[in-house]
């Protein structure tokens, strides 16, 4: 991308909600919901997913409470439907959530298709979101990198739209810089890469390619030191966009050099 082209730098909204930080960070997978709430501190993350059917955010009055570490007066809350395999189950997911949460309505779709993968059923997200789009959520989707599948969910009215980089917890980087890259720049909602990242790296690169944000758990919560990896998760997403908006140089297949050659003394 050239000087002259480089993208406006828009604010990050959702839901009618400016958020400073790009990075969303999830609360499966820590040694300790004390570990859990240092590594979501050091983030800066503004936003954070949870698993309804995995975490008890009310349901069990005699255990610890989710809440107690990610206070909804001080973070934004996304209940996710993770480990739903049907639109059914997701659905019904997110009706508990809005019950749990005194009628919250932002929440994170996302409907699985097989245990081995953890890919997303296409069909079965379509289903589930044109569902709840019509029920009053606020509906943020995890979704392949198909950009017409993409177009199709922010058509039904989702209102972020959350392609995979690679499979979810396989930390293997961004596998598809094209798909998303493509999504990027189709979408009129924001697009943020769900799964995939295990490093700051990865982040980068997301962020590089035009993403609005990057949602992240097991590459933070599975690293050696979850709350430095969360520090360092924090300043690449930052410095990715910075990289985005100033629009790299050109790639070359020859040497150019640093100096001009012309004008030298000998």
């Amino acid at each position: 991308m050239t000087a002259d082209a480089a993208p406006q730098d828009r604010p990050l909204v959702i839901n009618g909600t400016t958020y400073q930080s790009r990075l969303l960070v999830g609360t499966g997978k820590y040694a300790s919901f004390d570990q859990a709430q240092a590594a979501i501190e050091e983030s800066g993350a503004q936003m954070v997913t949870m698993a309804v059917r995995r975490s008890n955010i009310g349901q069990n009055p005699d255990e610890p409470n989710l809440l107690d570490i990610i206070p909804p007066e001080r973070y934004t809350l996304l209940p996710n439907t993770a480990g739903c395999y049907t639109a059914k189950d997701a659905v019904r997911t997110c009706k508990l959530a809005r019950e749990l949460l005194d009628g919250h309505n932002l929440v994170k779709l996302e409907v699985l298709g097989d245990e081995k993968t953890l890919y997303p059923d296409v069909t079965e997200t379509l289903s589930a979101a044109e569902t709840l789009v019509k029920d009053g959520f606020q509906v943020m989707v995890y979704t392949n990198d198909d950009p017409l599948i993409a177009r199709r969910l922010e058509e039904l009215g989702c209102i972020a739209v959350m392609p995979l980089g690679a499979p979810i917890g396989s930390g293997l980087g961004i596998q598809n810089r094209y798909n998303i890259r493509t999504i990027v720049e189709n979408a009129n909602v924001p697009v943020l890469v769900d799964a995939g990242v295990g490093t700051a790296s990865d982040a980068s690169v997301a962020m590089e390619l035009g993403c609005d944000g990057v949602l992240m758990n097991t590459a933070i919560a599975q690293a050696r030191d979850p709350v430095r990896m969360a520090r360092a998760m924090k300043y690449a997403i930052e410095a990715g966009r910075d990289a985005y908006l100033a629009g790299r140089m050109p790639k070359k297949a020859y040497a150019s050099a640093s100096s001009p050659l012309e004008g030298t003394f000998f």
